[in-house]
């Protein structure tokens, strides 16, 4: 998937029909996180293989848990009197530092994971906010036949209240506990195959918009008025 022109280019001219991931310097980063700490998460596996299928596109990839950022239940008193915890700020630098961010969610009693939405909470609170504008991809895993869907619908709310760009289609694994062969990968063809063109349509609409900033941060500064650049805003119609 990587082009060798646009690598050397990465704010040329695209073809929106052929679109492929920068390699290089100027590449295309994304934060995968697995949103469970539990060892031998299915949704930790997941988070493995979209990893894998990102990196293999040209992208550089930051794979992490939601137990690398140890934080505790959000406070306002606490927030006040102490700031922001160490997991928190670790996370939004991770964030902060990529383009793209998929979450690998479990699904608890038909909604989100008290510890996913926690670190949405604490994060949120950061200035600049780290989710605003961030292309974001949801897939979940479990062993029942829903694949924890809901829960994905339940996650996207926080997301998308806080200016999160996430996308359409998300991907469900059901029946996760026997969906693995011994490598790692799905065993089952047409999930493999769906995976990776969800995957591969959600990156190419990263890339586009990442260099659709680029672009327009450039004109603005060729034009010598980067202050008034509206870097933020997309061309309707």
């Amino acid at each position: 998937m990587t082009d060798a022109t646009n690598a050397n280019n990465p704010t040329g001219p695209t073809d929106p029909d052929n679109l492929n991931i920068s390699t290089g310097p100027g590449a295309l980063r994304v934060l995968v996180l697995s949103g469970s700490s539990r060892e031998g998460s299915v949704n930790t596996r997941l988070a493995a293989l979209v990893a894998g299928q990102v990196e293999r596109s040209g992208a550089v990839v930051d794979l992490a848990r939601i137990g690398d950022f140890t934080m505790p239940t959000y406070d306002g008193d606490t927030e006040a009197a102490e700031g922001p915890p160490a997991g928190a700020a670790a996370l939004r630098e991770r964030l902060l530092a990529a383009q793209a961010l998929v979450i690998a969610s479990p699904e608890y009693n038909a909604s989100v994971p008290g510890v996913v939405k926690n670190a949405v909470d604490w994060v949120s609170r950061f200035r600049p906010q780290p989710f605003k504008d961030k292309q974001t991809l949801l897939v979940s895993a479990s062993p029942s036949m829903v694949g924890g869907n809901r829960g994905l619908w339940a996650l996207r709310v926080p997301l998308e209240h806080l200016g999160a760009r996430v996308y359409p289609d998300m991907f469900s694994l059901a029946m996760a506990h026997s969906a693995f062969g011994a490598d790692g990968e799905l065993t089952e063809a047409g999930l493999r195959e769906r995976l990776a063109d969800t995957i591969d349509s959600f990156l190419a609409l990263a890339e586009a918009d990442t260099r659709y900033l680029c672009l327009q941060r450039r004109w603005y500064e060729f034009l010598g008025d980067e202050s008034s650049a509206p870097v933020t805003q997309r061309a309707e119609g």
